[in-house]
Formats: C-alpha cells, sequence, structure tokens
C-alpha cells in the first residue's frame, strides 16, 4: 500500500517545524513517505489504494468520506503500536481528553490516543462525555453561528473537563480550550516533549488563517 503523510493545515500554521519531526520519524522508521500537503478541501490528486497518514481529525474525515479510493489512518494508531518511537514519561501527571468531533465515530482513533497517553505515564481521567459521547469544543458551530455563541460553547465544554491540563488532537480545540479556561495540551506537543502555545485564538481570527493557508493549498 502507498502512504502519504498529509500534516494538514492547522499544524503546518501552528508549528510546521513540528510537522517535520513527524516526518523525520516517519521516513526514518517506516520508509520513504512523501509529504502531503494538498488541502483535503480539495481533489487530492493520489492514486488510488493510497491511505493517507494525518495528524488533524478534519483531515481524517474527508479524505476517509470525500474521496474514492483513499483510505487514512491516524499517527495516533501508527505510533500507539511503535516499536520505535521514544516516549517521553510525565510520571503520572493527570489529564483528561477532549475528542475532536470529526473523529466522533471512530473509536480506533479514541483508543489510540489514549494508548500514547498510557505510554507517556500520564493518567487518565475521563469527562462525563467522552469518545463517542463527547461534546463539541465550540470550533465546529463556527460560520453557522456568532463568534459570541461559539464561544460560550467553548466555555461551556471546558467546564466538563475534570482536569487543568486537557489534551487534545486537533489545533482548533487547542483555541477552544483556551477561550474556555483550561490549559490545553497538544498531543504532538506531547509527544515531542514541547510546550503547547497557543497563538491566533479569536474565532474570527484563527479561521481566517485557516482560510488563507486552504486556499494557497
Amino acid at each position: 500500500m502507498r502512504h502519504v503523510y498529509a500534516p494538514g493545515c492547522a499544524l503546518m500554521i501552528y508549528k510546521p517545524e513540528l510537522a517535520k519531526k513527524v516526518l523525520e520519524f516517519l521516513n526514518k522508521n517506516l520508509g520513504d513517505i512523501p509529504e502531503h500537503l494538498i488541502c483535503c478541501r480539495h481533489e487530492p490528486q493520489l492514486k488510488d489504494g493510497t491511505q493517507v497518514i494525518n495528524t488533524c481529525a478534519g483531515c481524517d474525515k474527508r479524505y476517509r468520506e470525500l474521496y474514492h479510493g483513499i483510505s487514512t489512518i491516524s499517527l495516533w494508531e501508527i505510533l500507539a503500536e511503535s516499536k520505535l518511537f521514544s516516549f517521553p514519561d510525565y510520571r503520572g501527571i493527570e489529564m483528561t481528553v477532549h475528542d475532536a468531533c470529526p473523529t466522533r465515530t471512530q473509536e480506533r482513533v479514541h483508543a489510540a490516543i489514549r494508548k500514547l497517553l498510557e505510554r507517556m505515564n500520564i493518567t487518565i481521567v475521563e469527562s462525563e462525555n467522552t469518545c463517542t459521547k463527547a461534546t463539541c469544543c465550540g470550533d465546529s458551530f463556527y460560520g453557522t453561528l456568532p463568534a459570541g455563541f461559539v464561544k460560550e460553547q467553548m466555555k461551556k465544554r471546558a467546564n466538563e473537563m475534570p482536569c487543568e491540563n486537557v489534551v487534545v488532537y486537533c489545533v482548533s480545540c487547542i483555541k477552544a480550550m483556551h477561550i474556555g479556561g483550561k490549559t490545553p495540551r497538544y498531543i504532538v506537543d506531547l509527544l515531542f516533549g514541547e510546550e503547547t502555545g497557543i497563538g491566533t485564538f479569536e474565532p474570527d481570527a484563527w479561521h481566517d488563517e485557516l482560510q488563507n493557508f486552504i486556499d494557497e493549498h
């Protein structure tokens, strides 16, 4: 099976150097895997049978559902089974997981994220609404509801989180948990021992950045 690695627009905006670290690990340990930078909202121009390795819940859903002959696997699933990745040790610190909307039905993703946290010695404290029953962080409402309502939803979802540190695997969820008053811990940052930055977080400004990247790719 042919593989490509699609870091996704959000990670490329957030920390392109982190996307490069992921690519270097894949190429070093899984063979020559090309980077795919065409946005998942555009025709991917990939051969039938290609599997897209992704780090974005939205990419996972769109490649899987919109394009014939294309399948997906998250980086989380690959690393969860990896005997080669060097996992940092967070010494049992408690964190809660917020599951991203586009993978709401994808239990393979939920399980892989939790296995990664276990391998990093992070103690998971689940919220009441989690995995397939998780509620939206608010960002999915952007564009259909006023930004003020979106921010209220972010605060509402953040308040459901029992821990201060909230693990997210979607860059937009970083912004949502920050607006909601929690400390987001992006899974790729955790894997590579980096702090999670916030960057642009106001919904209008953040989505303008995303749209510009989408238009250019």
